[in-house]
């Protein structure tokens, strides 16, 4: 394949935003993102996790649509999770339909990867960007804002 250079802020969330993701499920949820990534050519910038959500900032390839990409990182994430969790506890782990896709260029990559990378803490002192947090669709599919 040629050249390509393509970066997106990607974001999505538990099924009903539960607050589901513990210090071990982030461990291998990141383990999964990362694995997956690898095996498909995608480079990882930054994950950021808070209990209900992921941010990752990625380089996909021009191979694969955004949306076959977040599906693959969230059904590897989720089986991994969900596999793990099977012998402590009988509660199913699962990502809510909606995501987030933002694209960003070159220049704006170490502002993104340090706001991926810092979720917990803007999370936690409230220095939040309310667009990079929106999981539902800026433009409903009739075209209005919502």
């Amino acid at each position: 394949m040629g050249y390509w250079q393509t970066f997106y802020h990607l974001v999505w969330g538990t099924k009903n935003r539960l607050l589901l993701i513990d210090e071990e499920r982030d461990r291998l949820i990141q383990q999964s993102i990362r694995a997956t990534c690898l095996k498909q050519d995608a480079f990882v910038f930054a994950i950021g996790t808070t209990p209900d959500h992921v941010h990752l900032a990625v380089s996909i390839p021009p191979t694969l649509s955004v949306v076959e990409f977040i599906l693959l990182m969230k059904g590897a994430s989720s089986h991994l999770v969900n596999r793990a969790s099977a012998r402590s506890t009988h509660e199913t782990f699962a990502w809510q339909a909606e995501y987030g896709v933002f694209t960003f260029g070159e220049r704006s990559l170490n502002e993104v990867r340090d706001y991926v990378m810092n979720q917990r803490k803007h999370h936690a002192d409230g220095s939040l960007l309310p667009y990079f947090e929106r999981l539902q669709p800026l433009v409903t599919s009739n075209g209005a804002q919502p």
